[in-house]
Order: structure tokens, then C-alpha cells, then sequence
């Protein structure tokens, strides 16, 4: 790691760049994600902190890579284990199902 990355604290705009995520999206997955608290400053704006960054990515892989909704990924991050929630399941089997089927065509 280079000295920028050993920060203690980044900005909503850092945290953006370093995630590839908008921080309108940042935002909102703070109303949403118990986890995702940053702390603020005294002008209070948000800083982030490295264990912030990686329940950003935690986040982010669970709605953008395994396709999870809201809540499922807020089931994963409560329990850090694999969703156990039957709806969700079904609907990753469906999803599955179609593609294994669009595949046979």
C-alpha cells in the first residue's frame, strides 16, 4: 500500500472514487445498512474508515455480483453466513432455471 491508502479517514467523494460507487448510492445504502455508519467530523461531513470501505464492497458485491436484494443482502451482512431466507432462494433458482433454459435454445 502506498501512503494515500494508509489514511485513516477518506471523504464520501474518496470513498466514491475508491468503489466505484455514486455517492447518492453511498447515501442511501447508509439509511438502509445498519453497518454502514461513518462516523462524522466536526464540519460534519462523513469520513470513512477502511472497515467502512470494506462493508461498502461487502455491500456492493452482494447487490451488484450475487444479485441479492435490500434485504437479503442486509440478512447476509446480520448473519455473515449464506441466506437462509427461502424467497430468495426460489428466486435465485428461477433466475438459474431461465438461464440454463435461454442456453438450450
Amino acid at each position: 500500500m502506498n501512503q494515500k491508502e494508509e489514511k485513516k479517514y477518506y471523504t464520501i467523494g474518496e470513498v466514491s472514487l475508491k468503489t466505484e460507487v455514486k455517492t447518492t448510492v453511498l447515501r442511501f445504502w447508509e439509511s438502509e445498512f445498519e453497518e454502514l455508519n461513518p462516523q462524522k467530523n466536526k464540519f460534519g461531513h462523513r469520513v470513512y474508515t477502511i472497515d467502512d470501505i470494506e462493508i461498502i464492497l461487502k455491500i456492493k458485491d452482494l447487490l451488484y455480483n450475487q444479485g441479492l436484494t435490500i434485504k437479503g443482502a442486509k440478512n447476509v451482512l446480520k448473519t455473515d453466513k449464506p441466506i437462509s431466507n427461502s424467497r430468495e432462494i426460489k428466486k435465485q433458482l428461477l433466475e438459474i432455471l431461465s438461464i440454463l433454459k435461454n442456453n438450450n435454445k
